[in-house]
């Protein structure tokens, strides 16, 4: 399975790797631990979204409403974000961070930066660009 030559490799284990090598990184320069990675996760969403929905949020990390609910219900107790009645469906619920959660996200924005700078430090711009633009196109297909 491994193998001297790194074509000859899944691609599934190096996001293994990658996801273990960021997940301890998360732990270790974590300054205040009230989030998980998958909190962490569902909050950045929430910040490039802009707003979302509970349903938004369900279908994209395909987990359970009331999974979802839970962590919106942390999210709130914690003040980093608010929810609001959608005008056009009173149904549904608006999510969208405050800005103690954006302050938040920034911070996360930040870990994630510092483990990027760490993992590509040995590749070019060049290279990194490449990398980029073939993790796009994997994500996306």
């Amino acid at each position: 399975m491994f193998d001297d030559n790194p074509e000859n490799i899944f691609i599934y284990h190096y996001v293994e790797e990658m996801i273990s090598s960021y997940g301890s990184y998360y732990e270790s320069n974590i300054n205040n631990h009230d989030l998980t990675l998958n909190e962490f996760s569902i909050m950045l969403r929430i910040r490039f979204q802009g707003v979302a929905t509970q349903y938004d949020l369900v279908k994209l990390f395909k987990v359970s409403g009331a999974y979802i609910a839970k962590i919106l219900s942390k999210f709130e107790d914690y003040g980093y974000i608010i929810r609001k009645e959608d005008p056009q469906n009173r149904r549904k619920k608006l999510v969208k961070l405050t800005d103690d959660g954006i302050r938040k996200t920034d911070e996360l924005i930040d870990l994630i930066q510092g483990w990027e700078d760490k993992v590509t430090a040995n590749i070019s711009e060049e290279e990194l660009k490449n990398l980029k633009k073939i993790l796009y196109k994997i994500t996306m297909s």
